[in-house]
């Protein structure tokens, strides 16, 4: 396959991942969130977390730039179920939470003030991401056997049910760790990235395609590591994704008992035809003659970009020489 690695490389750190500046930009605006929550619960006399915790493609560091600044954080507020009851001393409900949130965010500042949605509270900003805040209870149980102290977690949605958005990120930054052949962020979470960038790559795409944490559960199912090639493994990916959903369409949740995409979603039929074309369409790298302006334009087609094209070939040969992250067993972390 024609090595456009470095290219892939590159383009990952100038048009897909958020480092730097624009991530600290969102943590601050996460933690203005925060102390807006607690002191608005304070002022309305409601109880005050016990924790707020990022949750979703933040925590995982899995966000891709968007030029509609279409960008999601979640940040979740933990309660105690103990203090989430009402006037009368039965539980509040899930929906009086939400509104008892929603409430606490409302600001004068905003010119859309925050809304209660089925999962969370959306809190609207006006660059135009948003920040989801979902709730929780934490439900405390004692055994009567050994005196031992258990937690579990319910979220706020249309009604109270069992859900830890605490376990979906230690979940894939175990994953991450175990796929990845190479060291510092892991090839596997670039590969998360790529594959979410293309599927928002086109506008009409966006609502069409699965949601970028079931696209990341496939590529956890189907992830073919190829350590120094990001373009290889990113190809081959895809191609192992787009067999999987030939033969099997739903989409199961990694950490709980839900489908994150059933049988009948027109999601993953959608899905699978874009990575059919997108396989297609790189089908010139494998011909031996392949050279620099084809293998670019190839990429760009994949990507709805011309980023690629604008690149220049490598002095010496066809292909550039890919940047160089380290083997585990080496140790190390990424070449600067």
């Amino acid at each position: 396959m024609f090595n456009s690695s470095k290219q892939m490389l590159a383009f990952h750190g100038d048009q897909i991942a958020i480092l730097g500046k624009a991530r600290t930009e969102m943590k601050n605006r996460r933690n203005s969130n925060r102390d807006r929550l607690k002191k608005g619960l304070a002022k309305n006399e409601n109880p005050q977390p016990i924790g707020c915790h990022t949750q979703g493609s933040y925590a995982m560091h899995t966000m891709v730039q968007d030029p509609d600044l279409d960008y999601d954080i979640d940040d979740g507020a933990y309660f105690k179920a103990t203090d989430l009851v009402g006037a009368q001393g039965a539980p509040m409900s899930a929906l009086a939470v939400r509104k008892m949130v929603c409430d606490a965010l409302t600001d004068d500042k905003f010119k859309k003030q925050p809304e209660v949605r089925k999962n969370c509270v959306r809190v609207y900003y006006d660059a135009g991401y948003h920040v989801d805040v979902p709730a929780y209870r934490r439900i405390e149980t004692t055994s009567a056997w050994d005196g031992k102290v258990t937690y579990s977690y319910e979220l706020a949605g249309p009604d109270w049910r069992i859900s830890d958005a605490k376990n979906v990120t230690t979940w894939f930054r175990k994953v991450n760790k175990e796929l990845s052949p190479d060291l510092g962020e892991g090839q596997f979470r670039r590969t998360v990235r790529y594959l979410k960038k293309f599927s928002k790559s086109r506008a009409s795409w966006k609502s069409k395609n699965p949601s970028g944490f079931a696209i990341t559960k496939l590529a956890e199912e189907c992830f073919v590591a190829k350590l120094n090639r990001d373009d290889e493994a990113l190809r081959d990916t895809m191609q192992a994704i787009a067999n999987r959903l030939a033969a099997k369409k739903e989409i199961a949740h990694p950490v709980v008992d839900e489908l994150l995409v059933s049988a009948d979603d027109p999601r993953s039929n959608h899905f699978k035809d874009r990575l059919d074309e997108a396989v297609n369409t790189l089908a010139v790298l494998d011909d031996a003659s392949c050279t620099h302006e084809q293998a670019m334009s190839a990429w760009d087609k994949v990507f709805y970009t011309d980023w690629f094209s604008q690149q220049p070939p490598e002095q010496g040969g066809k292909g550039g020489e890919p940047a160089s992250p380290v083997n585990k067993s080496g140790g190390g972390t990424y070449a600067k």
